[in-house]
């Protein structure tokens, strides 16, 4: 991992990622905090990686994108939608951000708990339930990031839970996965489809034994 954020960070600046704000924040989080032990020397590679469970720690370049998509400033109340490793609300959290994060699998939000500690980061809230539901008593909130590929007709739920002005990203899943970007203007929503990306998918129940 030596030069392992320079090099990311250089690479990332090379894909067009040109947010200072969210560069630093990338920077910020030890990302091998993030990752299964055995794969730490591949933490600061620009892959996604194996966390268990079927899931995945996703790319930086995918992270740092929906976060500057996000547009996150100090003090904004954001929902993460599939903790996974705890990776994404961490850089959030680093954005100022006050990350109310929800994961269907309980082991998994233990597994983010303990990475977040170990990483010295705060401001994130773990829940464990359905991600789809959204997480209604703790918004409105300012954004909305969702961490796995979603049927666009799901989206209703979680965009319901935007502030004025409030901004949501998810991959949204159909014959290609498709970014998309929606604000919240008054009772509208508007949404605008972007780039192609790849998710695990959403699973809309918690698993019977939470864990």
């Amino acid at each position: 991992m030596v030069n392992g954020p320079s090099r990311l960070l250089a690479e990332l600046r090379r894909a067009g990622i040109d947010d200072e704000r969210v560069l630093g924040a990338i920077a910020s989080v030890p990302r091998e905090r993030f990752v299964p032990p055995e794969l730490r020397g591949e933490a600061w590679d620009n892959v996604p990686l194996p966390i268990g469970r079927g899931q995945t720690i996703s790319q930086p370049l995918v992270v740092a994108r929906m976060a500057a998509l996000l547009d996150v400033h100090p003090g904004d109340r954001v929902l993460d939608v599939g903790t996974g490793s705890g990776y994404h609300a961490a850089v959030l959290a680093a954005l100022g951000a006050r990350v109310v994060s929800i994961e269907r699998h309980g082991q998994l939000s233990a597994d983010a708990a303990a990475a977040l500690q170990d990483a010295g980061v705060t401001g994130v809230t773990l829940l464990v339930g359905d991600g789809a539901a959204g997480v209604p008593e703790y918004g409105p909130y300012d954004a909305i990031n969702v961490a796995a590929a979603t049927p666009l007709d799901a989206l209703g739920a979680l965009e319901a839970q935007l502030a004025d002005g409030g901004r949501l990203v998810a991959p949204v899943s159909g014959r290609r996965q498709r970014l998309v970007l929606a604000r919240r203007r008054g009772a509208e929503v508007q949404r605008r489809t972007l780039e192609e990306v790849r998710f695990v998918p959403l699973v809309p129940e918690p698993p019977t034994d939470a864990g």
